[in-house]
């Protein structure tokens, strides 16, 4: 009986050692990350040319597709002539007649403006004969209508060499303006439609996945490529609150990179966040009492380059400072 209760002693004692001796080196792993980039396309087309293969790395501008988008084409032969037509309406607004036409007017005032002088000096002949009762009342009446009939063709005819002469009216200046604004307006979409057909990197980055092959169709806000931005590398990790005291805001902590035989990289603590969800939690298995609240943790390297060639979801160690 004393043997058996001396045996259950020492295993327990054991089992407590072995436990205290796990709890003082529990490790904190995490995983490396990247942050990723999707690019689309805004207008639909054809897949013409992919001119990227996955793992290049790319340029902010470089070309990775060239779409096919022929109603983009149609489209701008259409704007082109609704412009052309704007420009020729707005041109002969502001202008006016024609030079042939301004000549026939003048030609017609200076012919009016003869009748009415000469209407005028019938009219004061008569006047005179008509104070002598040379004359009837009546024919001196049937001149005066004549030589207000000159009178007034020869204004009418100088307002309309006027108007000509400074062009159409001011309102319809405007409107043929506001056409070939609109008509501009058009091209300028079409162009830039045109140039959505370049699918161009936003970023420098690395292409992981082309999700289309050529001759495919890319629908509108379809991803075409996505990748990871280069100099987004960061380490994840989780952290229970009983050890967050290590981790504060800016605290530089040392990392191990297992698969480079455990090669180093100094790490900075750039963001603190409360999870709540157990799904968020990156280690592998759980270092935490199930009471306590747990903390996603993003590390930067304090030396980007260091991290340029790290593989994406590889793990990580923090090295224990004390």
């Amino acid at each position: 009986m004393k043997q058996l209760v001396y045996i259950i002693g020492l295993a327990t004692l054991c089992q407590s050692c072995s436990s205290e001796q796990t709890s003082k080196h529990k490790i904190l792993e995490g995983k490396i990350e990247r942050e990723q980039l999707s690019v689309t396309t805004k207008i639909p087309g054809r897949v013409e040319k992919i001119l990227v293969t996955e793992g290049q790395w790319v340029h902010k501008g470089d070309t990775l597709m060239i779409l096919e988008i022929p109603e983009v084409d149609a489209k701008s032969l259409q704007a082109k002539g609704a412009l052309e037509a704007a420009q020729a309406q707005y041109e002969m607004a502001v202008k006016g007649a024609t030079d042939g036409q301004i000549k026939q007017l003048r030609a017609k005032v200076d012919g009016l403006k003869e009748q009415y002088e000469f209407a005028h000096k019938s009219l004061d002949r008569m006047h005179n004969l008509l104070a002598d009762s040379l004359v009837s009342q009546q024919k001196y009446d049937e001149v005066y209508v004549k030589y207000q009939g000159a009178k007034n063709q020869y204004l009418a005819a100088q307002a309309e060499l006027a108007d000509v002469e400074k062009g159409a009216r001011m309102e319809q200046q405007k409107m043929a303006l506001g056409q070939k604004e609109r008509a501009l307006g058009a091209v300028s979409e079409v162009n830039a439609a045109a140039q959505e057909r370049y699918i161009i990197a936003p970023q420098d980055m690395s292409i992981e996945t082309i999700n289309l092959k050529v001759g495919e169709l890319a629908l509108a806000g379809y991803s075409l490529a996505s990748g990871y931005i280069a100099d987004a590398t960061f380490f994840r990790i989780t952290v229970p609150e009983s050890r967050m005291k290590d981790f504060s805001k800016g605290a530089i902590k040392t990392l191990q990179i297992p698969y480079l035989d455990h090669k180093r990289i100094q790490a900075r603590v750039e963001t603190i966040k409360a999870l709540s969800s157990y799904a968020s939690i990156s280690t592998a298995y759980p270092d935490f009492e199930q009471q306590e609240a747990v903390f996603e943790i993003k590390l930067k390297a304090v030396h980007t380059e260091e991290t340029k060639d790290l593989l994406t979801k590889a793990s990580f160690i923090v090295e224990d400072n004390k």
